[in-house]
């Protein structure tokens, strides 16, 4: 009884603070960003079936529009997944060497740059 009173007591209209984030809500699936536009987007994936590494793509994508000062293609990103019974993570933060040489790429399996 005393978690159904919990359940019941919350209020998703109700913010002690003078700033907020507005929540986005679905059924089967949760995406949390800064911006409702982007967990929207986020969730549309996962409505059509995608998966979580699908909606955080297209989540990232739409920061990029809806809030392009701290986020862009490009820019840092860290993710821990679990997926096909393995958590996998994943560090790509700092800046991007431009001038990296083509051996050093191929040293690590790469067979070329990517075009630009």
């Amino acid at each position: 009884k005393q978690e159904a009173d919990a359940r019941m007591s919350f209020d998703p209209l109700y913010h002690p603070y003078p700033t907020y984030r507005l929540p986005v809500y679905a059924n089967r699936g949760m995406v949390a960003t800064s911006q409702p536009l982007a967990a929207g987007a986020g969730l549309d994936i996962l409505k059509r079936g995608g998966n979580a590494i699908d909606a955080a793509i297209a989540t990232a994508a739409a920061l990029t529009v809806v809030e392009p000062c701290p986020n862009g293609i490009g820019g840092d990103a860290f993710a821990l997944v679990w997926t096909e019974g393995q958590l996998h993570r994943l560090n790509r933060s700092g800046p991007s060497p431009a001038g990296r040489p083509i051996d050093h790429v191929k040293a690590f399996g790469s067979s070329a740059l990517p075009p630009t």
